[in-house]
């Protein structure tokens, strides 16, 4: 498993390593007009959601560096509608934005998984949730990835698509 600190447990390592790849499998036998439908009005389509995990890795990237570098900084929420690139990064083709992805995810578990166990216990703040390590943030990190996963799988499949 490489350089495993004790602190990024086996689960989190997996997660962090792989879990995005899932994504490629759910939509590879969805039509772009299924990955660019709006399920209900303000709600984000499949490439929407595409679009916003490849957009939020480089942003969570900078924030475990600035954690690294400053004395516990607070982080808002990323909103898509709050960043200047979001409509640029929705432009780019579904099979962009998983590439973007997986080479962005590499750098990152690369980053995560050689930092010193120091380094992990580095703490930031979430405005909601307090002081969390960078442990604690990576979690946080796969887990709302997860959360837009399965909500890609229900965009691909339901054969009603109603409002989710």
């Amino acid at each position: 498993m490489g350089n495993l600190h004790s602190q990024i447990y086996s689960s989190l390592h997996d997660r962090l390593k792989n879990q995005h790849l899932c994504l490629q499998e759910i939509v590879s036998g969805t039509s772009t007009e299924r990955k660019r439908l709006h399920p209900a009005p303000g709600k984000w389509s499949i490439h929407d959601i595409l679009t916003h995990l490849a957009k939020y890795q480089p942003v969570y990237l900078d924030r475990m560096k600035k954690i690294l570098t400053e004395t516990i900084p607070e982080f808002g929420p990323y909103l898509a509608e709050n960043d200047s690139e979001f409509e640029e990064w929705r432009a780019r083709k579904g099979g962009e934005l998983l590439e973007t992805l997986k080479r962005d995810r590499e750098i990152i578990f690369n980053f995560i998984t050689n930092l010193t166990t120091e380094q992990l216990s580095r703490k930031g703040r979430h405005k909601k949730f307090g002081e969390l390590t960078i442990v604690q943030w990576t979690e946080f990190f796969v887990l709302h990835e997860a959360y837009h996963i399965f909500t890609v799988f229900k965009l691909a499949n339901d054969v009603e698509l109603k409002s989710i």
